[in-house]
């Protein structure tokens, strides 16, 4: 938004002739920033209370390392980038210093320290069925975290030995929310979802043999769950996971 065209907002609060809500929802619709490749939207945090997230996949590394820099340089206290290779990580550390890289997630999070009073929140566990699962739930795990979640990471505890599960159960029982991920056939979803009090959000991998399809056999299994309470994700989405979970979590944000 212009000077001018703030000036005009101001003047038609100040005549009446804009309420201050009306005002306010325009102004958080107005700040964005056009880099020539890329238009930023600095509101997002304070019309979300959410972070941005910059998808990697795609830009340059130079590209994504701009991005990353102008939205630090704003208010928001986290910003992330996903799908990130060690050249576009180490570019952004070069202007983000603060920048910590998760290369099996290809995660990048800048985070800004925070006042948090976690003791008001309840706990995401994210849980994984093997460890061929990490990827997608490291990507969930660190971005629940850095979005102000008390957050856990529980691996291996498939249905090829489901006997695993029953063994961390107490942590699982005690979420307020559940990310579940899990590739080849996407059972577990539907085991946790029918036995957890707490809404699963089930995300299905990429990983297994051939039939597995590269995750479609998991996600269409988990979508026809007969399990209550479960949502399903697309395949790989951990960010989408860890985001809803947070307005779950945190439904005042």
């Amino acid at each position: 938004m212009s000077a001018d065209e703030m000036r005009s907002l101001l003047e038609a609060v100040q005549s009446s002739q804009t309420t201050v809500e009306e005002a306010l929802a325009r102004l958080r619709l107005a700040d964005t920033e056009d880099l020539g490749f890329a238009r930023l939207d600095h509101q997002r945090y304070r019309r979300q209370g959410l972070a941005e997230v910059v998808y990697a996949e795609g830009k340059l590394p130079e590209e994504t390392a701009s991005i990353v820099k102008r939205l630090w340089q704003q208010d928001s206290p986290v910003v992330i980038a996903s799908r990130v290779d060690q050249e576009t990580s180490t570019a952004i550390q070069l202007e983000v210093p603060e920048a910590v890289y998760h290369p099996r997630c290809q995660l990048v999070i800048a985070q800004k320290p925070k006042a948090q009073d976690p003791e008001t929140l309840g706990e995401i566990v994210v849980v994984a069925a093997g460890t061929s699962d990490l990827a997608v739930a490291e990507e969930a795990f660190f971005v629940a975290e850095a979005l102000g979640n008390p957050s856990r990471l529980i691996v291996d505890v498939g249905v090829a030995g489901i006997h695993r599960l029953f063994e961390v159960w107490p942590s699982i029982a005690s979420a307020r929310v559940l990310i579940v991920v899990a590739g080849m056939e996407g059972a577990l979803a539907s085991v946790v979802g029918g036995l957890a009090n707490g809404p699963v959000l089930a995300v299905p991998s990429p990983v297994g043999y051939g039939a597995a399809q590269g995750g479609l056999t998991a996600l269409q299994a988990m979508l026809s769950s007969c399990a209550l309470g479960v949502g399903v994700f697309n395949i790989g989405n951990g960010i989408g996971a860890a985001v809803l979970a947070t307005k779950i979590n945190q439904p005042k944000r």
